[in-house]
């Protein structure tokens, strides 16, 4: 029986490695770019929201479009971050699996650059690059691109403001008659402005699953708070939630720092994730939260960007965003692969003129979160407090004869009454 990816052109060898990742219905994306990169030689633009399956809809074409046993660069797939780098690498090679032949490269930032440019002295047909280390190796002469047929811009959006003219460094190394391949969520003037810059005229437009992000089956509410009343109300949610994946955003470096170390101190399951980090932690961090080892991340956007990471239940807006759309990319981290997800927004009361603002742009609608009362937050605190003493260590360093004095102190109490008078104590103070 013909399956639904070999009716878009793809080879048994892929297809069989689809079937053991239990890869077997093609998303709306992927149906669209997928004949049109196997069959037309034209550049393309492809809009497709967050968590569509994007690395899919262009990596299959690029594995049969190379030609294997020529052992040079034929194909550049640039990307924001190092981790979105990562997964891609990973992705390709899993969908090459039945192709031996095919050698795929990542040259990102980040690590040392010397394995890399060892590495490049072998046999690679992609590479996947951000673009600093990508110039970087250009400029040392490390590696030879002039013979590229494919240049992907992943997230592209996420990517340009960074970019800056760095592009230019990397187009000038390719060959004119190379194909670009632009994916990104968004659509705003600057990208719309690299399209004309570096692509043809006769660009081919493709568009799928873009009515709003608010069709995705996400939930978008937002809280209106006082600053000093703002990390108990997330702390509450928080302890709803326990059990469940999520990411919080914070707008600076300092913020992920401090929000890190109050989650950490109310023995909160959460790592933190921003720029400053070196890149070994970056990527132990990111492996605790997607082998479920921890179950909340604290990230600034630029850490965050590219992160596909499976059942993500929610995702908190600490800090609203600048931009529109670095809220699509923030929820865009929820409600992945056809789960429903969850986005709050925490506001402080002279930002909630922004909320229209951003549903008429973004087309969705945002409800009103119930703020919890004075008491509920008293009552989660108390709750915070308990789980810090029992997951308080025992003090090994005390002496017997101490320990034994206290508990003549407390050794005519319940279990009970003495749980009753540490209540009693804490809300005392």
């Amino acid at each position: 029986m013909t399956s639904p990816f070999s009716k878009l052109g793809i080879i048994a060898p892929i297809e069989k490695a689809l079937k053991t990742l239990n890869i077997s219905d093609p998303t709306d994306i992927q149906k669209k770019a997928i004949p049109e990169l196997l069959t037309n030689k034209k550049d393309v633009v492809a809009l497709a929201k967050t968590g569509s399956g994007k690395t899919l809809a262009f990596g299959l074409p690029l594995l049969q479009l190379i030609d294997k046993t020529n052992p040079t660069i034929q194909a550049v797939i640039l990307v924001p971050t190092r981790e979105l780098g990562q997964q891609i690498h990973t992705n390709l090679e899993s969908f090459a699996a039945q192709i031996p032949e095919i050698k795929i490269a990542s040259i990102c930032g980040g690590v040392p650059i010397k394995p890399q440019i060892q590495r490049l002295t072998e046999p690679t047909q992609i590479v996947v690059a951000t673009p600093g280390r990508l110039i970087d190796l250009i400029k040392r002469e490390a590696i030879n691109i002039k013979h590229t047929n494919f240049l992907v811009l992943d997230e592209a959006d996420e990517m340009v403001k960074s970019l800056g003219e760095g592009l230019d460094e990397i187009v000038k190394e390719l060959p004119n008659y190379r194909r670009t391949i632009l994916f990104s969520a968004t659509m705003p003037g600057t990208i719309k402005q690299l399209i004309q810059n570096y692509m043809s005229k006769n660009v081919v437009q493709i568009e799928a699953d873009m009515e709003t992000i608010g069709h995705q089956g996400i939930a978008h509410e937002y809280v209106v708070v006082e600053p000093i009343e703002k990390l108990n109300v997330l702390m509450h949610f928080l302890n709803n939630r326990l059990g469940q994946r999520g990411i919080i955003f914070c707008k600076t470096k300092a913020a992920v720092n401090k929000l890190a170390k109050n989650l950490a101190i109310n023995k909160f399951s959460s790592g933190s994730l921003h720029g400053s980090l070196s890149q070994p932690i970056r990527d132990r961090i990111m492996g605790q939260f997607r082998e479920g080892h921890i179950d909340i991340l604290v990230a600034t956007d630029v850490a965050a960007r590219g992160l596909d990471v499976k059942e993500i239940s929610y995702v908190v807006n600490y800090h609203l965003p600048d931009v529109y759309e670095t809220y699509v990319h923030r929820s865009g981290r929820t409600a992945r692969a056809g789960l429903k997800g969850y986005a709050l927004t925490i506001l402080q009361q002279e930002e909630e003129f922004e909320i229209p603002e951003f549903e008429d742009e973004l087309g969705i609608k945002f409800e009103r979160y119930q703020k919890v009362n004075a008491q509920d937050l008293e009552e989660n605190t108390t709750l915070l407090w308990a789980k810090k003493v029992f997951k308080t260590k025992p003090n090994r360093e005390l002496s017997a004869d101490l320990k034994e004095k206290v508990h003549t102190v407390f050794h005519h109490l319940t279990k009970e009454e003495l749980i009753d008078k540490l209540i009693a104590f804490e809300h005392g103070k």
